[in-house]
């Protein structure tokens, strides 16, 4: 059965075949169309190698396209000028306010205190009294010794009226009795001479022990109070009183200005300016008193004294302050700004800011300073020239600058004109 269903199957698609007009034709088209279809895609594969391979050729052998460089921002610095006029050459120093005149107030004689007749800080004036300890005892012994002169000035009168009673008799007094009565009265003279100093130091005594202020000036702490004893074999004091008008200050200045110290005092006053330590606060306005008689072998320096009258108590004893000595004026002098002034491996320089705003380095050789201005000995620098005061430390020769504030103004009226344009 199977066989005869094979031999119907095949007999079936023979005439199939044989009915369909131009059979074998169709058969073999589509036999062929399949290899067709897959050279065509190989051919588009092989196109789109060449094509890749080409671009990639392309691309890595041209040259690299450099980004275009951003313009450089100018660096943010202050700027000054170069300065040319008047410039007072002044010795810089430190120094310690001197009081003028101190004074430790000791009692003379023994004895309490009775009264404490001035406050401490108080301004006392000389001959004011400051304590009283108790006279008493010096008032008898001046009484005493008033009494002892009346008993001798009494005997004394006595004698000479004796010997002109003697002498008045002529030959009828002995020799003797004359010339003993004349040393008596001689006698009674001195001791009459001697009450009269024991009067004295007697009332010196008294006076003693009313204790008087013997300067002008301002009392300190009080060392002893009321209803202590004082002796005058004490070493403590009762107060201690400094005289601070006017009032001294003792700096230094280096021996190399001594020739120029000694110019300056010959023709005039020398003026020193007295400063706060940070140099400030300007104190009070003195003039240089007198210089030492020797230099000071071990620094080098020479000290010096100048007096203030110090009327406003700005300067006080103790007090370290600064000072400004001026010895002399230069008519026409190149000055820059103290902060304009830089150290470097080679010495000092400043930062020259040119038309374009580009800075330069200029080496410089560099003086005295004064008011926050140094004065230039040597360099390439003239009046008016802008030099960089601030933000040095990010310059370099060549860069471009811009002056601070100008730039802050720039960007703080940027967003203000956005938004007038928005309007």
């Amino acid at each position: 059965m199977l066989s005869d269903d094979g031999d119907h199957r095949a007999a079936s698609r023979s005439d199939e075949i044989e009915a369909a007009p131009g059979g074998s034709e169709t058969r073999r088209s589509a036999g062929r169309r399949p290899k067709r279809g897959r050279g065509f895609a190989l051919l588009i594969m092989l196109l789109a190698a060449a094509g890749g391979g080409a671009y990639g050729y392309t691309r890595f052998t041209q040259p690299a396209v450099k980004p275009k460089a951003a313009a450089p921002r100018p660096v943010p610095v202050t700027l000054g000028t170069v300065e040319q006029g008047p410039f007072a050459l002044v010795s810089n120093g430190l120094g310690t306010v001197q009081a003028y005149n101190t004074v430790q107030v000791r009692t003379r004689v023994d004895g309490e205190i009775q009264q404490v007749a001035f406050r401490e800080g108080q301004t006392v004036h000389k001959g004011d009294v400051l304590v009283q300890v108790d006279p008493r005892t010096y008032q008898a012994t001046l009484d005493q010794a008033k009494a002892k002169k009346e008993q001798d000035t009494a005997n004394l009168n006595n004698a000479k009226a004796d010997l002109v009673r003697y002498t008045g008799l002529g030959a009828y007094a002995s020799r003797q009795q004359t010339e003993t009565q004349s040393a008596l009265v001689a006698q009674l003279t001195a001791q009459v001479a001697s009450d009269q100093a024991a009067i004295d130091n007697a009332a010196t005594q008294l006076g003693y022990a009313t204790i008087r202020a013997p300067i002008a000036g301002v009392t300190g702490f009080r060392q002893v109070d009321i209803g202590n004893i004082v002796n005058a074999a004490g070493q403590t004091p009762i107060v201690t009183i400094t005289q601070v008008e006017p009032i001294f200050v003792v700096f230094t200045a280096p021996e190399d200005q001594l020739p120029a110290i000694t110019a300056a005092m010959r023709t005039g006053d020398v003026p020193v300016e007295a400063w706060s330590t940070d140099g400030l606060t300007k104190l009070a306005e003195g003039k240089l008193a007198l210089f030492n008689n020797q230099v000071d072998t071990a620094t080098g320096t020479i000290r010096l004294k100048a007096v203030y009258e110090n009327q406003n108590h700005a300067l006080w004893p103790g007090l370290s302050v600064s000072t400004k000595m001026r010895v002399g004026v230069v008519a026409r002098a190149a000055t820059v700004p103290d902060n304009a002034i830089q150290h470097g491996p080679d010495g000092l320089f400043v930062f020259v800011v040119d038309g374009s705003d580009h800075a330069h380095q200029i080496s410089l050789k560099a003086g005295r300073s004064d008011s926050g201005r140094t004065r230039i000995l040597g360099g390439d620098l003239k009046p008016g020239e802008r030099v960089i005061t601030a933000g040095q430390y990010k310059v370099q020769d060549g860069s471009l600058v811009a002056e601070a504030h100008a730039t802050g103004a720039a960007q703080a009226s940027g967003p203000a004109q956005q938004v007038e344009a928005h309007r």
